[in-house]
C-alpha cells in the first residue's frame, strides 16, 4: 500500500493566478475535485508583479506548474493607462516565467484574439503574424513575447470572447439589457467565436491532470466551435432566455466609436490544440446555452 508521504510526493502543485477571474473560478470550482494539489491565488494572496513576492511564495511548495489567469483586460481603459496594463500583461507574466524557469515548472498562460490585426476572413492559426491594434493587444503580445525570451518550459493559449457565469462578461450583459429595454442596437461587423470560460477551462485541467503538458510545449488557439458576430450572439442569447420582447437591430461598428479599433475578423484555427490533446470542443449556442442553465438556476 502507497504511504501518506509517497501519496504526498506524487501528488502535482499548481500554482492558479487570477483565481477570482472568469477563467479562474472555473479552474478554481474544477481542482476542487482534483486529487492534485491547487493554490488559487488572487492580488490580495500573491501579488504577480512582485517577482521576489511569487519567488517566497513557492519557495517552499515545489510548484510543477503555474496556471496564468491573471490579466488586464479592459480594452477601453487600456488606451489611456498602458503602463498598468503593460505591468499586469506583460512584466507579471515575465516574472512568472522567471519563477517557472528557476522553479523547473511549466506556465501555461492565456493569451489573446487581440495579437491580430483581425484582416481578411481567413481563421489565425498560431504561425500567422502578430498585428495588433491597440495597446491590450500590445501589451499581451508582450507578455507572449516575455515567454519566449525568458525561455521556460510553457503552453500559451490564445482565446476570444470569453464569458462565463463569473464576473462581467458580454453575455451577463445582454441577458440584463435585453431583459430592461425595448431596442438594442448591436455590432455585426465584428465576427469571431463567442467562448465559454468553462470549456477553456476544462482543457486546461485535463491538460494538467494527464500530464499533457510535459513535451507539448508552444501556442495553441482555443474557443469554442463556429462563427458568429456579435448581433448573431446578442440575438440568441435573448432568444435563449425567453427576453423576446427586445428588438435587436444589427448596426456597424462606426456607430459606436471607441479609443481602440478591434479586429473585425477573429476566429480562431483550433487544429492545433485538437490534433495535440484530442480536444472535443463544443459549438458556441451549445455551450452558451449551458452557461445560461447554470445561470439562471443561481437566480
Amino acid at each position: 500500500m502507497q504511504s501518506k508521504r509517497e501519496d504526498m510526493q506524487s501528488r502535482k502543485r499548481i500554482l492558479v493566478t487570477g483565481a477570482n477571474g472568469q477563467l479562474g473560478s472555473e479552474m478554481r470550482r474544477l481542482g476542487e475535485s482534483s486529487p492534485n494539489d491547487y493554490h488559487f491565488t488572487d492580488v490580495a494572496e500573491l501579488d504577480i508583479t512582485d517577482a521576489a513576492a511569487i519567488l517566497a511564495y513557492g519557495a517552499d511548495k515545489g510548484f510543477d506548474v503555474i496556471v496564468n489567469c491573471a490579466a488586464y483586460t479592459a480594452v477601453d481603459r487600456a488606451e489611456d493607462d498602458e503602463a498598468t496594463a503593460l505591468t499586469i500583461n506583460a512584466t507579471a507574466v515575465r516574472n512568472l516565467a522567471e519563477a517557472a524557469k528557476q522553479w523547473g515548472a511549466t506556465l501555461i498562460h492565456i493569451s489573446t484574439d487581440y495579437v491580430f490585426s483581425g484582416e481578411g476572413n481567413t481563421p489565425r492559426s498560431e504561425d500567422m503574424p502578430t498585428a495588433p491594434l491597440g495597446a491590450y493587444g500590445r501589451t499581451k503580445l508582450r507578455g507572449e513575447q516575455a515567454i519566449a525570451e525568458v525561455g521556460c518550459k510553457a503552453l500559451i493559449f490564445r482565446t476570444a470572447w470569453l464569458y462565463s457565469e463569473y464576473g462581467n462578461n458580454f453575455l451577463k450583459t445582454m441577458l440584463r439589457l435585453t431583459a430592461e429595454r425595448p431596442h438594442l442596437n448591436v455590432v455585426v461587423d465584428q465576427v469571431g467565436t463567442p467562448t465559454y470560460a468553462g470549456d477553456l477551462a476544462m482543457t486546461i485541467f485535463a491538460i494538467v491532470e494527464r500530464d499533457m503538458y510535459q513535451g507539448n510545449e508552444g501556442i495553441y488557439h482555443f474557443s469554442n466551435e463556429g462563427v458568429c458576430s456579435w448581433y448573431d450572439f446578442a440575438v440568441e442569447i435573448a432568444r435563449a432566455a425567453g427576453n423576446v420582447k427586445c428588438e435587436i437591430s444589427p448596426c456597424s461598428s462606426a456607430e459606436f466609436p471607441s479609443k481602440v479599433e478591434r479586429p473585425h475578423y477573429s476566429v480562431l484555427d483550433k487544429s492545433k490544440v485538437k490534433q495535440t490533446f484530442g480536444v472535443d470542443i463544443p459549438h458556441w449556442r451549445e455551450s452558451m446555452l449551458y452557461c445560461l442553465k447554470r445561470l439562471l438556476t443561481k437566480q
